[in-house]
């Protein structure tokens, strides 16, 4: 009884960790950032103004890559 007991026990466990095959991809950096900035985590505030900082940064140098080409 107690050895099957075992058996059963590792065969749970052994079929609980099969990988799916359609797992998503993992999630970018700036798609991190944003649920963070997004939650009300302790420090989101902070990741949202540096989100902020980093798309006018961005911009800044669309615009300055724009002027510079004509």
């Amino acid at each position: 009884m107690r050895t099957l007991l075992i058996l059963l026990a590792l065969s749970t466990g052994v079929s609980s960790c099969r990988r799916t095959a359609s797992a998503p991809p993992p999630a970018t950096e700036r798609e991190r950032d944003s649920i963070i900035g997004a939650s009300q985590l302790p420090g989101a505030q902070g990741v949202r103004g540096a989100l902020r900082a980093s798309d006018s940064a961005a911009a800044r140098r669309g615009r300055e890559d724009a002027t510079g080409q004509e």
